[in-house]
């Protein structure tokens, strides 16, 4: 049987990993919004606006990934709360502790998340 308490604690400071690099990528959106206003927005033949717009493409992705991740850590330590952590959303048998090891937020088991019907 997993160790909850355990677990519990390792999302707890997920959780405060996440929330804490959530700022840093707002910044560096409206950082590179606000340098992307001031230069010439025909990034096709500027040589500062495909830099500017790769940039913001890639604040922009890693800011959607770290809040869907976000969302998944807060969901674990709801299942925890609930008594349902570590068991397949899917099928309903337990989640090997291997997998939670790796994907303590995961809320499917390893069959499932093959299948393609979570992470």
């Amino acid at each position: 049987m997993p160790d909850y308490e355990r677990f519990r604690i390792l999302l707890e400071e997920e959780r405060e990993r996440k929330v804490a690099l959530l700022p840093a990528l707002r910044a560096d959106i409206a950082s590179a919004n606000s340098a992307r206003q001031d230069s010439n927005v025909d990034d096709e033949h500027d040589p500062e606006g495909s830099t500017i717009a790769f940039e913001l493409s890639q604040a922009s992705a890693l800011l959607k990934q770290s809040s869907a991740g976000l969302g998944e850590v807060e969901a674990a330590l709801a299942r925890i709360a609930a008594g349902t952590y570590g068991t397949c959303a899917v099928c309903g048998e337990a989640i090997a502790e291997g997998r939670l090891e790796a994907r303590p937020w995961t809320p499917v088991c390893i069959r499932h998340a093959s299948a393609g019907r979570g992470q």
